[in-house]
C-alpha cells in the first residue's frame, strides 16, 4: 500500500465519524486555504532554501548549512504530534529512512511544536531522523508555508483536545502547509511537494526518485 492509499483509507474510515457541524467547519477552511493560492507562493523548485537553526527533540541546535555540508537534505514540514495524518506520514518516512541515507541524504522533519512534544513523538515511533521545533513558525514562514487557522477551526481543534496553545508554545493558530523539499548541497530546492490539503503528503517513492535524479555534485 502506498502512503497515499494509507492516508486515503484513514480519512475515509474516520472522517464520516465526525459530527456534521465539525465536517462543515473543516471543509470550509480547506476550501478557503486552497483558494488562497498560498501553495503557489511557497518556495518552489529552483529557489534557494532559507537557512535555519532549530532545536531538535533533545534541545540540540541543528542548522541547515551544517546538514548540507555533508549531502542533500530531505526537509519535511508537518503539523504536529496531534495530527494522525502526520503520524502516518512520519512512520512511512521512517520506513524509508535507510534508503534515504543510503543515497547520502539527511532527513529532517519540522513542526511548530515544542521540543518535549517532538521527543515524545520520536520515542513513540522510534524515529531515527531529526525532528526539529519551529516554535512560532518562523522557518515555515520563510518557506511560505505558515498560515493561521480560522477562528472557528481553531476552536474546533480545542474541542478535540489538541491543546495547540500548549504544544505550540503559545502559538496555537499558526501551522505549516504539509510540504517536503529535496534540497541540494548548494541549498537549491531540487524537488518540492506542497499541499493545502492536510490529508496529503509526499510519497516516499517520489522522494527517493528525486534524490536519484540529483546531479552528482548535488
Amino acid at each position: 500500500m502506498t502512503l497515499r492509499d494509507e492516508l486515503t483509507t484513514f480519512f475515509r474510515t474516520h472522517y464520516p465519524e465526525l459530527p456534521a457541524e465539525a465536517r462543515a467547519v473543516m471543509d470550509r477552511a480547506g476550501r478557503d486555504l486552497a483558494a488562497s493560492g498560498q501553495a503557489a507562493r511557497a518556495r518552489q523548485v529552483g529557489d534557494t532554501a532559507p537557512g535555519f537553526r532549530l532545536p531538535d527533540a533533545t534541545g540540540a541546535t541543528v542548522a541547515l548549512a551544517d546538514l548540507l555540508s555533508s549531502g542533500p537534505v530531505v526537509l519535511t514540514f508537518y503539523r504536529g504530534a496531534w495530527c494522525p495524518f502526520c503520524h502516518i506520514a512520519l512512520h512511512a518516512l521512517q520506513e524509508q529512512h535507510a534508503a534515504i541515507t543510503e543515497r547520502g541524504a539527511r532527513l529532517v522533519a519540522v513542526s511548530p511544536q515544542i521540543p518535549d512534544e517532538s521527543l515524545t513523538l520520536t520515542e513513540k515511533h522510534s524515529l531515527a531522523f531529526d525532528v526539529l521545533s519551529d516554535v512560532g513558525s518562523d522557518t515555515a514562514r520563510e518557506y511560505g508555508l505558515a498560515f493561521d487557522l480560522p477562528e472557528d477551526l481553531a476552536e474546533l481543534y480545542d474541542s478535540f483536545g489538541f491543546d495547540l496553545r500548549r504544544v505550540n508554545g503559545g502559538h496555537p493558530r499558526t501551522l505549516p502547509l504539509p510540504a517536503t523539499y529535496v534540497i541540494g548541497r548548494d541549498a537549491t530546492i531540487r524537488w518540492a511537494f506542497i499541499a493545502t490539503d492536510y490529508t496529503a503528503r509526499a510519497e516516499p517513492s517520489e522522494i527517493l526518485a528525486a534524490l536519484d535524479a540529483l546531479p552528482s555534485a548535488s
